[in-house]
């Protein structure tokens, strides 16, 4: 079955607009996109309920609030079941520096990406958090020297 919503170049370019801005106005957008505000308005209600736009999010500067270290998990199971494999992902979910969780195909099963404080913070997450989670099996970590946002 086909899950594929029909859009057209308004849609896409509603889309658009938004993920760069979610807060941007329908004003805004509807001078942007050279269409008037209420089927602009009624063009986001359809996104919105088809499920095409689940939810609106924000980006922190996450400086500001004191998490400078962005690190990624390369993370394995140590026994492979369908039960194991939910229960180690529903418990990655749990941890709060965990704040992205991809299971993957390749070598290793899960990609998480964490954020802390600091180094000290990220060793601490390892050993308090992450080596009591069962059913790991190898963790291999990559710290992020920098990061851009499109």
């Amino acid at each position: 079955m086909d899950n594929k919503f029909e859009l057209d170049h308004i849609d896409f370019g509603i889309i658009e607009e938004l993920r760069k801005d979610a807060k941007t106005t329908v004003k805004t957008l509807s001078e942007k996109l050279d269409l008037s505000a209420t089927p602009i308005y009624e063009r986001i209600k359809k996104l919105e309920r088809s499920g095409v736009i689940k939810s609106y999010t924000i980006v922190v500067d996450e400086a500001m609030i004191g998490k400078t270290l962005h690190a990624f998990a390369h993370i394995s199971l140590r026994n492979h079941t369908k039960t194991l494999f939910k229960e180690l992902e529903n418990n990655l979910l749990a941890i709060p520096e965990i704040i992205e969780c991809h299971a993957v195909s390749g070598s290793t099963d899960f990609i998480v990406k964490i954020l802390v404080e600091d180094m000290d913070a990220y060793k601490d997450f390892i050993m308090e958090k992450l080596f009591d989670v069962p059913n790991i099996g190898r963790v291999e970590s990559f710290i992020s020297l920098n990061m851009t946002i499109k």
